[in-house]
């Protein structure tokens, strides 16, 4: 296949007119910087907001133009608006502007962290393995863009087949009966993510909704860790049903989840408990029991702030070996420990799922049919 330049697409884009007769897509100044990856195109055209719905019709016509040139594997095309500042929208429109449900999928849940280094891409795995033991059905999305850690902790490798004849839909990689989509399927393990973040959000909502689903009980979400604006905006435009928060015992960690928990609820998306994570370490010598982080503060910090304490979940050399390897300890170890307690995390994360988030300061989340 040959080698798609910057040059080929902008040869493109300029034989494209500008909605408003001022001249084409580039001369208009209407395309963002482009990014290209392994053959993936991205970029996004910029329009007034009171026109995106209409504007639809020409991004679409602008990804297959892309989509066609040699070279080009797939290209994601994304419309931004730029919104004059306004008033801070009430808990009430706040649910009326999340994002359109997605086809077959009945709830979603996103897993979350302030921060990165405390184990929220397994715990998230785990999680979902957990909920498959309950014998839903469950899929995967990984949103940690700039990190994608699913593949390697699910060892899946490849990239995702079509889903149709058009080429519009991807088919989602699967393994232990789970479903999985994320962006490290479609990029080099070692291929650098230098995307701000309209490129971070077009590629997010593409792996969603131009992924065949299909039917799904609930899916999980490995978010980016932090609350920055990609974590914000995602947070803002799924449909979710709610938030896990995963922290370790220590201050500084405990300090970034609750800003995590905060921003949930400023979105008016219920936060459905927090997990402690590296809770506790047993010595495998003599049996003794280490709090190497602290203990118990993930815990204090759920009861101080009104939410539900999922479980602790201890630091154990072994289910960091299965996760390296692709083997996460709750499929390829059902019968032990660390399983049982994933297990009983992901029963609470149901249950709080099915009863709206239990009994949350945030109301429950309206979802657009």
């Amino acid at each position: 296949m040959p080698q798609v330049t910057r040059d080929d697409i902008v040869s493109v884009l300029k034989r494209i007119a500008a909605p408003d007769g001022r001249g084409n897509l580039v001369s208009a100044g209407l395309v963002s910087e482009i990014s290209i990856q392994d053959g993936t195109v991205m970029f996004a055209i910029s329009t007034d907001p009171q026109h995106v719905k209409t504007m639809e019709l020409l991004r679409a016509a602008v990804e297959k133009a892309v989509a066609a040139i040699p070279g080009v594997s797939k290209a994601i095309v994304a419309l931004t608006a730029e919104r004059p500042p306004q008033r801070e929208p009430g808990p009430r429109a706040q649910a009326a502007q999340r994002g359109q449900a997605v086809p077959g999928i009945r709830h979603i849940v996103a897993v979350a962290s302030g921060k990165g280094g405390v184990g929220k891409s397994t715990t998230a795995i785990n999680i979902a393995l957990g909920l498959k033991a309950l014998g839903l059905r469950v899929a995967v999305l990984d949103a940690d863009v700039y990190g994608p850690s699913m593949p390697k902790l699910f060892g899946l490798s490849g990239k995702p087949q079509a889903a149709d004849v058009e080429g519009k839909k991807m088919k989602p990689m699967e393994r232990f009966g789970v479903e999985l989509m994320s962006i490290g399927f479609l990029v080099a393990e070692d291929t650098p993510m230098i995307w701000r973040g309209p490129m971070v959000m077009s590629a997010l909502t593409q792996l969603l909704r131009e992924t065949a689903w299909s039917e799904t009980d609930v899916m999980i979400v490995d978010m980016p860790p932090g609350t920055g604006d990609a974590q914000l905006t995602l947070a803002q435009q799924t449909p979710l049903s709610g938030a896990v928060i995963v922290s370790t015992p220590q201050d500084l960690a405990l300090i970034d989840a609750r800003k995590g928990l905060n921003m949930f609820r400023k979105v008016n998306v219920p936060v459905l408990g927090i997990v402690e994570n590296m809770s506790y370490f047993v010595c495998d010598g003599c049996g003794k029991r280490h709090e190497i982080f602290g203990h118990g503060g993930a815990r204090e910090e759920a009861e101080r702030l009104g939410v539900t304490f999922l479980g602790e979940v201890p630091l154990d050399r072994d289910v960091r070996l299965r996760s390296d390897r692709g083997e996460p300890v709750t499929a390829t170890l059902p019968d032990g420990q660390h399983a049982a307690i994933y297990r009983d995390i992901a029963r609470k994360v149901w249950e709080a799922v099915e009863q709206g988030g239990l009994a949350r300061p945030a109301p429950r989340i309206v979802m657009d049919s």
